[in-house]
């Protein structure tokens, strides 16, 4: 997993909970890396696992829940960082739709080992968006998160439903109605 994902997260859980949180959650998670992340690095994609359970325990929010917030915050991060990915497109179903052939085939050009998610679209309309997330990670509500934040972006709200495929949440099917 990428760095920035690891940066980007820390830097979230300072600003909300502190640095003291912070250290904590690391030296309890016995991290390879001890934590010491860089946005271009690679690191194991189980000591993001080890951070998230340990600052569950912390907030008593489920992991799920703290995806949620994080994806939003991370979808201001990429927005500020890398503004002529989103200012292609003109609404926020065009948007999630070219998430494949797009958008993450200009983050392989910024972080070529990036191990990315892909979502299959089924189904798009002007107002509906049927896909598929796989992904040998189950983030699925990291996923949610930024699909909220593109309705947001664009000043607009949606009805996204969830549907586990496979248990574990490493498929998951977003069936997805724009409501305004």
């Amino acid at each position: 997993m990428k760095g920035i994902v690891f940066t980007e997260f820390l830097a979230l859980v300072e600003d909300k909970f502190g640095l003291e949180v912070v250290d904590e959650i690391i030296e309890k998670s016995e991290l390879k890396s001890q934590g010491i992340y860089t946005s271009v690095g690679t690191y194991d994609f189980s000591e993001m696992l080890s951070l998230l359970k340990y600052l569950s325990e912390y907030t008593e929010l489920s992991v799920d829940d703290l995806l949620l917030v994080y994806s939003e915050h991370f979808f201001s991060v990429l927005a500020a960082s890398y503004p002529d990915l989103i200012k292609k497109y003109t609404g926020p179903i065009e948007m999630l739709s070219s998430i494949e052939n797009h958008i993450h085939v200009e983050v392989q050009k910024i972080y070529p080992d990036a191990e990315l998610p892909t979502f299959e679209v089924i189904e798009k309309s002007e107002n509906h968006l049927i896909m598929i997330y796989k992904s040998s990670r189950a983030m699925h509500y990291f996923g949610l998160g930024l699909m909220n934040k593109t309705f947001e972006h664009f000043n607009s709200t949606a009805t996204i439903k969830m549907e586990k495929i496979k248990e574990d949440g490493t498929e998951v099917k977003f069936l997805i109605t724009k409501n305004s």
